[in-house]
């Protein structure tokens, strides 16, 4: 599996934690997660797979909690790990990061996080102003997919 950031580091025990994210799309746009107290960090829409629940439950749900909005998944495009601190939780993590293409649906609510809200961004834009690297390249991964070009 593809490891993106810094290597696993000796001595660090990690909690292993699973999360499940989309690369939304409709047209030429993406749907992205800014998250405000991060220091604005702009982030695939999902988060941690929760006990009991299945990749795409967890992006539904997740999905719906940062931006309001419903999805539709189309397919996986990958997976990847991270090792990084936690700071909302307090531990370190070795996050596996599942990544799937999905269709945007609509908006239904406000996202219940408060300090998340969704962003519209043309594709050719996306994959410079998400933070993450591993959400950089399984973004650009997902375009090809789909036959999108930047």
């Amino acid at each position: 599996m593809r490891r993106f950031g810094g290597p696993r580091r000796e001595g660090v025990r990690y909690r292993m934690r699973p999360g499940a994210y989309g690369v939304i799309l409709a047209g030429r746009r993406a749907l992205l997660a800014l998250t405000e107290s991060k220091g604005e960090e702009i982030a695939l829409p999902g988060g941690g797979i929760e006990a009991g629940e299945s990749p795409l439950r967890a992006l539904h749900r997740e999905a719906m909690e940062e931006t309001g909005w419903r999805v539709s998944p189309i397919r996986r495009i990958g997976v990847y790990r991270r090792f990084t601190w936690l700071p909302q939780y307090g531990y370190q993590a070795e996050k596996v990061c599942h990544i799937y293409l999905c269709a945007a649906g609509r908006q239904v609510a406000a996202p219940s996080e408060p300090d998340h809200q969704p962003i519209w961004v043309d594709v050719a834009l996306a994959a410079e102003v998400l933070s993450g690297a591993g959400d950089r390249a399984l973004f650009l991964a997902a375009l090809r997919r789909a036959g999108i070009s930047t």
